[in-house]
């Protein structure tokens, strides 16, 4: 999962990004509400962290801008963090486009849970983790249980099937699974993604699921068919 920062402290940035990252978050940061416009046009995020009091147009004309647009990135769950904290600033940032709200000073891991939340919401859930069919990735203690065993996964494989996962039974177009798994900073060649979906699939394999390949175009997750 891939997760914008859109913080002018680089102090307050730093520390969000490093905990992200160290939750398994592909994360890239800018500064100001002119540069997460342009990142937005190129790249794919699957949530904002977004502070209001951003130099130049605020957070709220930001978010504003985001809800009135066209596409899929008018669509992106959007965590607000800001130092303002009366009922009304809450409140206009929710009725803006906000999806959920975190007033300074906070504690990281309530930031992660939160950003987990606000993305796992678009996707299926099961008692304790995400999950489909017989899979449930357990956030708890960060294996995947399958048909009764416990797999362990790097954090390039977890990412990956919980894209795909929050994505189930629709294609996956290979451009977005890397962007998915790949900050700026990440130098992952296209072909990585092919890897890891072949380790993927040899640790699934009898669980019932499959990763299949759509030739020219992605993967999709889906029962897996049995002859």
């Amino acid at each position: 999962m891939r997760v914008l920062v859109v913080e002018d402290d680089p102090l307050v940035a730093d520390v969000v990004a490093t905990g992200l990252h160290n939750a398994g978050f592909a994360v890239d940061q800018v500064r100001s509400a002119e540069s997460a416009e342009t990142a937005l046009v190129t790249e794919h995020f699957d949530l904002i962290v977004l502070d209001l009091g951003l130099p130049g147009r605020d957070g709220l004309q930001f978010l504003a801008s985001l809800r009135r647009g066209a596409g899929e990135s008018a669509r992106v769950p959007v965590l607000v963090l800001t130092a303002r904290d009366g009922l009304d600033d809450r409140v206009e940032g929710l009725e803006r486009g906000a999806d959920d709200y975190l007033v300074k000073p906070f504690e990281l891991r309530e930031l992660v849970a939160r950003v987990r939340v606000l993305i796992r919401r678009t996707g299926s859930s099961a008692a304790g983790g995400l999950g489909f069919l017989g899979l449930v990735l357990d956030e708890a203690s960060r294996v995947l249980r399958a048909a009764g065993r416990s797999i362990e996964l790097t954090p390039r494989e977890w990412s990956i099937l919980e894209y795909l996962m929050l994505h189930a039974e629709t294609v996956v177009r290979k451009d977005k699974l890397l962007q998915a798994i790949s900050g700026w900073d990440d130098s992952i060649a296209p072909n990585a993604v092919e890897v890891y979906v072949s380790r993927l699939r040899a640790k699934i394999e009898g669980s019932g699921v499959a990763v299949r390949t759509v030739r020219g175009v992605g993967y999709r997750l889906e029962r897996a068919a049995f002859v």
